[in-house]
């Protein structure tokens, strides 16, 4: 019989994306010769380095990019890549963990801002679908929208993922002093949000609690032209 989740502080887990595809979120923001790319997206740790060259070269031929850019964007990748697959096989404990993830984007015209609560044991969970969830609900049309929000949530989560190992490596230490210390109890909200999901049977990772429905309703914002010239520019002045 599957234990339940509740159980799964009693064991670690190995290292991995709380999601049910282990892919790892990349950054790009390089400048070559006053040229500027930025880019994010998300990569299968496990592809081949051949396929990091040859998403440099495509992407340098496709957007006309100078010929420098191909060994900056390889390099920039196979770090991020390389700092993702020191972690694996780590101890990762996430116990009954429930966190909240936060949305604060602005894609092209469109500014959303939300705040919701994802479980990291549901490993079937997918930021992906439930973008495309959130935007078909919102009545948002830009394309990017969706790929933004997923790649928001999945960048949180690794971050999350990550400070597990640390807590894993902590518990190491602190077991040889009292016994138990990879229990890590849930706040009194995270417990609520907890039983919620079970109430329901929850197969998704995300809930918002009850009582911040209308609070933590998702924001929507459509700005004009003017808006978004206003905010680049700023962008670019600030150096983001």
């Amino acid at each position: 019989m599957k234990p339940p989740a509740s159980a799964s502080w009693k064991a670690p887990l190995k290292f991995r994306m709380p999601t049910a595809e282990n892919l790892v979120p990349i950054r790009l923001d390089i400048e070559v010769d006053g040229q500027r790319y930025k880019d994010s997206f998300t990569w299968n740790p496990y592809d081949p380095d051949s396929e990091v060259v040859m998403f440099a070269k495509r992407t340098v031929k496709d957007l006309k990019l100078a010929p420098g850019f191909i060994p900056q964007i390889v390099q920039s990748i196979q770090s991020q890549l390389a700092d993702f697959r020191s972690y694996e096989g780590q101890d990762m404990y996430a116990g009954d963990k429930i966190v909240p993830i936060k949305l604060d984007l602005r894609v092209n015209h469109t500014v959303i801002r939300d705040q919701f609560l994802w479980d990291l044991n549901n490993f079937e969970s997918d930021p992906e679908e439930f973008s495309r969830t959130l935007c078909k609900d919102l009545g948002i049309e830009d394309p990017e929208v969706g790929p933004a929000i997923a790649f928001a949530i999945r960048e949180q989560l690794y971050e999350i993922a990550i400070q597990n190992v640390t807590s894993a490596r902590e518990n190491r230490i602190n077991k040889k002093g009292r016994r138990g210390a990879e229990h890590f109890p849930l706040s009194k909200a995270g417990g609520a949000a907890l039983d919620l999901m079970k109430l329901f049977n929850f197969r998704s990772s995300v809930v918002r609690k009850r009582k911040e429905w209308d609070y933590y309703k998702p924001i929507l914002d459509l700005l004009s032209n003017e808006d978004v010239d206003a905010l680049e520019a700023k962008e670019e002045r600030s150096g983001r």
